[in-house]
């Protein structure tokens, strides 16, 4: 039987954070479905689509690894590709409550669900996708923050501004 996860983000863009969370679950599961979310409120700098391309070329050489995307609701989504976790990624305590509150919320919508909970390795444990627009918007290097295709998708986004 294949064990199925899904690691659920906004991916906007995506950074060595995610990556490091990415490649730490794949090892842990035969299936793991990179799900960037669709959700304009938040107003994202990269579209859906640009984003998955970014997260599919950060990722090619990782065989166990899709890139897809999902709106509504995610356990809606998890039981639609088969998945059997919710990867997720903590990185400070504030991220805590919130995802705690949506775990609950996703095992009363879906009991069959486990969210698992992975720690970034300590040399991204500050690196969030706001701050690196916010850097890469004022101008500064974000090339040891994320994969070198987003670093150029970066620059050429914001030299359009």
């Amino acid at each position: 039987m294949k064990r199925t996860a899904v690691y659920p983000g906004m991916f906007d863009p995506v950074t060595h954070g995610h990556l490091d969370l990415a490649d730490r679950g794949r090892h842990h599961y035969d299936r793991l479905i990179l799900a960037v979310l669709r959700n304009d409120a938040k107003e994202p700098l990269f579209t859906v689509e640009e984003r998955v391309t970014l997260l599919t070329e950060a990722t090619a050489d990782w065989d166990n690894v899709e890139v897809d995307s999902f709106d509504g609701l995610l356990v809606d989504y998890a039981q639609s590709v088969g998945a059997s976790v919710i990867l997720r990624g903590i990185r400070v305590a504030s991220d805590f409550e919130y995802e705690m509150q949506m775990a609950m919320m996703n095992r009363h919508l879906a009991p069959e669900l486990e969210t698992v909970f992975l720690v970034p390795t300590e040399a991204y444990s500050y690196v969030s996708s706001r701050l690196v627009r916010q850097v890469a918007g004022l101008g500064g290097s974000v090339d040891n923050l994320v994969p070198a295709n987003v670093a150029k998708a970066l620059k050429r986004r914001f030299a359009q501004a």
